[in-house]
């Protein structure tokens, strides 16, 4: 059965980044039961470009500041890499970066995870999202040759709508028989979904938007998770309903007072009440800026107390708050 566990505290003998915070502090899963992923990741959405994500003219990043982002997260302990070949603006992809910056070789701990279903054209703009089998081979091809990887550690099928995912996902699980993915996971699903593509093939993490105040109605589904030994990773933890444009909502009382207390920012406490939730809860804030990451890894080491933990939980549950449909 999968375990989490704190790993060793980071020490001066470490790097000389020893008053850096280390996502060590954020304790470790067992990622398929072999693989250990610490729970503060870094998710790479936000990398190729400025502002708002999955946007055609996008302005792109800055190339050395996006390698210096990824460089720094593996230096802060971060061994869980969240990507997909269609996070890209003009001129940057968030592959080739990690690519670029963290291959030949990549760290041997290091666990990228990517996601195949949606895609975009040359220009930023959604096509049709690829549903056959075909279609979901040449995504996972086109993600081995800009990562540089003979295999994919971990991909997970992006699903839209409720419908059957069983040939979709039994695709995907003929690669990981050939030996081009080593897990399989997925992402946006319901529970029924869940339990069909476990039919097919083992499941090791189920990728879905879940925050304070977002899909309250996923407590269930995110307990049926750990009780399976499956890791919850949820996508939009910070951003909440502001999504691809970040977080622009106004913050509530409740969590200004939680951060207030503890002298952190309302990101770092959304951070930590997501990995309260579980120990099979996997974090992967994404961010270009290299403050805004040592923010977020620093969250790691949060603890929130009973009384807090209460209060945030009823704002989880305030119907007030609903989240648009994922995309």
């Amino acid at each position: 059965m999968h375990t989490s566990a704190h790993a060793r505290p980071h020490t001066d003998t470490d790097t000389d980044t020893h008053d850096l915070p280390h996502a060590s502090g954020s304790g470790t899963w067992l990622l398929g039961g072999e693989l250990p992923v610490r729970r503060i990741g870094f998710g790479a959405m936000r990398l190729p470009q400025h502002g708002e994500a999955l946007v055609p003219h996008a302005v792109p990043m800055d190339r050395d500041r996006a390698i210096k982002v990824l460089r720094e997260a593996v230096d802060l302990g971060v061994n869980h890499i969240d990507t997909a070949a269609f996070y890209f603006s003009p001129l940057r992809s968030a592959n080739e970066l990690i690519n670029s910056a963290l291959g030949g070789p990549y760290p041997d701990d290091l666990v990228i995870a990517t996601k195949v279903g949606p895609s975009r054209d040359v220009s930023g703009a959604w096509s049709e999202h690829a549903r056959t089998p075909a279609a979901l081979r040449g995504q996972v091809e086109e993600n081995l040759r800009q990562l540089g990887r003979d295999h994919l550690d971990l991909v997970n099928l992006r699903v839209l709508g409720t419908d059957s995912i069983a040939e979709r996902f039994g695709a995907l699980a003929e690669l990981r028989e050939a030996g081009l993915i080593r897990h399989l996971g997925l992402s946006n699903v319901t529970p029924d979904q869940l339990a069909e593509a476990r039919t097919v093939a083992p499941v090791v993490c189920v990728q879905n938007m879940y925050g304070i105040g977002v899909r309250p109605e996923y407590e269930e589904f995110v307990r049926l998770c750990g009780a399976q030994d499956i890791a919850f990773v949820p996508f939009y933890a910070i951003a909440a309903a502001g999504r691809e444009a970040g977080a622009t909502a106004t913050e509530s009382e409740e969590v200004l007072a939680v951060a207030g207390a503890h002298g952190a920012s309302p990101a770092q406490v959304r951070i930590a009440w997501t990995l309260h939730q579980g120990p099979h809860l996997l974090a992967i804030p994404g961010t270009g800026d290299p403050a805004h990451l040592a923010a977020n890894v620093a969250a790691g080491t949060l603890r929130l107390t009973p009384g807090e933990l209460d209060l945030l939980n009823r704002l989880h549950r305030a119907p007030v708050r609903k989240a648009p449909a994922a995309p």
